[in-house]
């Protein structure tokens, strides 16, 4: 039986990035996988979803510029796109794997379940440890109705060999709106069929519905308050069943993804053993990662938390418990964590929301619209908007949402503005590079 100091469960971002300091610091740590080595980012997440959205900046920047300097329309070649994407994934597990052993590290393949809180079976081979670190991560929801089984997920969309003429995407999440963007692109007709009549609920309600403009005018068919009842095969595909406004509708497509969200991995580890506590989101974590079992610490995604689900998050978390577990020191503390709804156009947003603004008479809210800004004129965009929050006492910005085919770019730099407690007159005295993102900041507040 061999015994570690620290035992990681999960060989993801949080994982490896957990597993390097330790083993640096001389203590004997081991990782256990029994998936892909690299976690959901890098083999089937955030990084080939950014490769397959590449094409499709181009593709939609070409069409805003067509007939001013651009003459001809590009198409994308959806198998020479996932051909260019596996170049990305296919090293990722063997390298990670690879990384850990040459650092000399001890992995294991398996699935992994307590015995007790210092023992863990993998696959029938008994390991102790004086700690455990759970990095697990999400998985895609199933969806629980008849038929479900007959739809992909998020995995799957990434891994198709060849695109279906008509898809259908059931939840207008986060992974609904990005692959929609993709597919639509890619010269598919793509369905989004959401429950009610409110997608992507943590965003502003114009801000979402600009978005849905923009995908609508791309193509994408959008159907609010369906509630699917069945899915049954056909000769082509697959036909939806469901109602609206309780009259029977029936969608036929060539295939159909299940985009209602993930769920923690954490249901097949015998938490219940070493009475570890979970709810429906997650592990249950105090301020220093720490289960309430003492022994016992949780950090990315399997984690039951407010902040945002994001690999920048878990990564945060690793380095933090590298501290932590090292030298016993602060409870974490987050920066401001923006998040996205990647596309063209992208959907942003950072810090103090809309509606906590408008509820709150410490606060300005500031819309503007920036379409015929020179930085988004010059390349005909159809559409860019930001809304600022400023505190009215200090004339801090502390919150921020923007629409815009640079809204990453824009919402990174106000991001570094809030954490750094910059005043609207400090940013305005900076000197930037014209004209570009980061130019028109002083003009935001």
């Amino acid at each position: 039986m061999s015994q570690f100091e620290t035992v990681i469960i999960g060989g993801g971002p949080a994982g490896l990035g957990l597993a390097y300091p330790l083993q640096a610091a001389g203590q004997k740590v081991a990782v256990v996988e029994e998936n892909k080595w690299g976690g959901t980012c890098p083999n089937r997440g955030c990084d080939p979803k950014k490769v397959l959205l590449g094409p499709v900046e181009i593709l939609r920047r070409n069409q805003d510029l067509l007939g001013k300097g651009i003459v001809n329309q590009v198409q994308i070649n959806w198998a020479d796109l996932m051909a260019f994407k596996n170049t990305f994934t296919d090293p990722v597990s063997t390298n990670s794997r690879a990384g850990l052993v040459a650092a000399g590290i001890t992995v294991f393949d398996g699935h992994a379940s307590f015995k007790d809180n210092h023992t863990l079976d993998i696959d029938g081979e008994t390991i102790t440890a004086d700690r455990f670190v759970i990095a697990t991560g999400q998985r895609p929801r199933q969806l629980a109705i008849t038929g479900g089984e007959l739809l992909g997920t998020s995995t799957t969309f990434m891994q198709l060999p060849q695109l279906p003429a008509e898809i259908a995407f059931l939840g207008a999440g986060f992974e609904a709106f990005e692959f929609a963007a993709i597919a639509s692109a890619a010269g598919a007709k793509v369905h989004i069929i959401q429950h009610n009549d409110r997608p992507l609920k943590q965003f502003p309600q114009a801000g979402v519905a600009e978005l849905m403009h923009q995908l609508i005018a791309q193509g994408v068919e959008f159907h609010l308050n369906f509630e699917t009842q069945t899915i049954q095969p056909t000769e082509t595909g697959i036909m939806i069943s469901g109602s609206d406004a309780g009259k029977l509708q029936q969608l036929t497509v060539n295939a159909g993804f299940a985009t209602s969200g993930r769920i923690p991995n954490c249901d097949t580890l015998n938490l219940t053993a070493i009475g570890v506590a979970t709810d429906s989101h997650g592990i249950k974590v105090n301020d220093h990662l720490q289960t309430n079992t003492a022994n016992i610490y949780a950090m990315g995604d399997v984690v039951s938390r407010r902040q945002p689900k994001l690999t920048p998050v878990a990564s945060f978390e690793a380095q933090y418990l590298s501290r932590e577990l090292l030298h016993s020191g602060a409870a974490i503390a987050y920066p401001m964590i923006p998040s996205v709804i990647y596309g063209m156009p992208r959907l942003a947003q950072v810090g103090v929301s809309l509606t906590e603004a408008k509820a709150n008479d410490a606060y300005v809210v500031k819309p503007l619209d920036m379409t015929q800004w020179f930085t988004y004129r010059h390349l005909n965009e159809a559409v860019a908007k930001a809304t600022t929050i400023v505190d009215k006492t200090t004339d801090r910005i502390m919150g921020a949402f923007v629409i815009s085919n640079e809204a990453d770019e824009l919402i990174n730099y106000l991001t570094q503005i809030i954490d750094q407690q910059l005043t609207m007159k400090q940013v305005q005295q900076e000197i930037l590079l014209y004209p570009t993102v980061a130019s028109d900041l002083g003009y935001l507040g």
